[in-house]
């Protein structure tokens, strides 16, 4: 087991951030952690990077305590930038490096090595206020995959970037975690987290909502998603018994379902009306259960 959390509470005052929190995220595996802002996603990384104390509750990873001396086995993207806008994008990532562990020659190396991979080398010797928010996010996670760390902590890691880069920075997270690394990260984006997450945590108001396996999480759902495509209305199928949700576009609707009796109800209404272009089955994604839970969570 690499990180554990056993029911970890954080208390300011009489607020409550975190409430009694649990999960375990498997040595070498990506885990997402979903929430609104507030949720206490950041305050959990903090915790779990020992910069907060628990209220109540265990985290331990690999069996022990994270403290000082497994400072240089861990990385951690802040959510909020942490970089020093006057200081050049090298001279930065060595520093950074070094405070690692590692040795000044091995920082610029590996400094080089990701400023080249992430197509940013004519950046190496601009100040961090001289680039773009973009720039400035890869240069951010570059000072966290720098040292090679066993555990990788990033909040929020797509933030800032556009499309392509998006997909440059995903490969980098992927080829990491299948180097051996565990990594732990939020998105507000649900189809990042459904790509690359193998578990995942929902939490809202410091409660933990959902949490395991995503095949799991989906399975245990209990709903399905039928798309039909038709050159005629649908809205009068929303009344059909078991549809519990509808989106309408030009081409037809996405209807949520109970289950597939329902959705054999919706062929058959649908066929009463005219030929069909497209009737697909789909399993919920992970937008669907999130947006399902943290309502029932809002009530």
């Amino acid at each position: 087991m690499a990180l554990e959390l056993e029911r970890v509470t954080k208390r300011f005052g009489d607020f409550t951030a975190v409430d009694q929190l649990s999960l375990k995220v498997e040595e070498g595996t990506m885990y997402g952690f979903l929430g609104a802002n507030g949720a206490g996603k950041t305050t959990t990384f903090r915790m779990i990077l020992g910069l907060l104390t628990p209220t109540e509750g265990n985290i331990s990873w690999n069996g022990r305590t994270i403290s000082y001396e497994t400072s240089p086995l861990i990385g951690y993207l802040p959510e909020e930038r942490g970089l020093y806008p006057k200081m050049k994008v090298l001279d930065q990532l060595i520093f950074l490096g070094q405070l690692r562990g590692m040795k000044k020659s091995a920082a610029k190396s590996a400094a080089l090595h990701w400023l080249d991979r992430f197509e940013v080398p004519q950046n190496t010797n601009k100040k961090v206020e001289e680039l773009s928010k973009g720039n400035q996010q890869k240069i951010q996670v570059i000072a966290a995959l720098l040292h090679d760390p066993q555990l990788l902590i990033l909040d929020e890691p797509f933030s800032g970037l556009d499309p392509v880069n998006v997909e440059m920075l995903k490969k980098a997270i992927v080829d990491f975690r299948n180097s051996g690394a565990t990594i732990l990260f939020s998105s507000h984006r649900m189809d990042h987290v459904e790509e690359l997450c193998e578990q995942l945590s929902i939490i809202h108001h410091g409660k933990q909502l959902v949490s395991g396996k995503l095949r799991d999480v989906k399975r245990s759902f209990g709903k399905q998603n039928v798309r039909i495509r038709a050159d005629f209305p649908l809205l009068e199928l929303e009344s059909i018994e078991g549809v519990t949700t509808a989106h309408h576009s030009l081409e037809g609707a996405v209807f949520q379902v109970e289950d597939e009796r329902v959705a054999h109800t919706l062929l058959q209404a649908t066929l009463q009306k005219g030929p069909i272009r497209q009737f697909e089955i789909e399993e919920p994604s992970l937008q669907d259960i999130f947006i399902a839970k943290v309502g029932e969570g809002h009530a």
